[in-house]
């Protein structure tokens, strides 16, 4: 048996390529959360879209929330971040 890559009309769908990077980018921006200091970020989730990150979730203070945009905006490949983070 030979394993042939699925293609559509000869070319690898898009879907398949931007999920791989979506999914490397919010590991990257979830990891450097969950490393970063003076922040609690254990119920924030982290959706990729393209080069836009949207935070989700909810942290103690607001200085965590601007604290964890700051992180995310750092992230090697984001280009804007949407903190929808909140107090809880």
């Amino acid at each position: 048996m030979i394993f042939k890559q699925g293609t559509f009309f000869g070319e690898i769908p898009e879907i398949e390529v931007e999920f791989v990077n979506h999914a490397a980018l919010e590991e990257a921006v979830a990891n450097a959360l969950a490393v970063a200091g003076g922040l609690d970020a254990a119920d924030v989730n982290v959706v990729a879209k393209g080069s836009i990150v949207t935070l989700d979730g909810a942290v103690a203070t607001q200085a965590e929330i601007e604290r964890a945009t700051a992180v995310a905006a750092n992230v090697a490949g984001v280009t804007a971040v949407r903190n929808h983070i909140s107090l809880g």
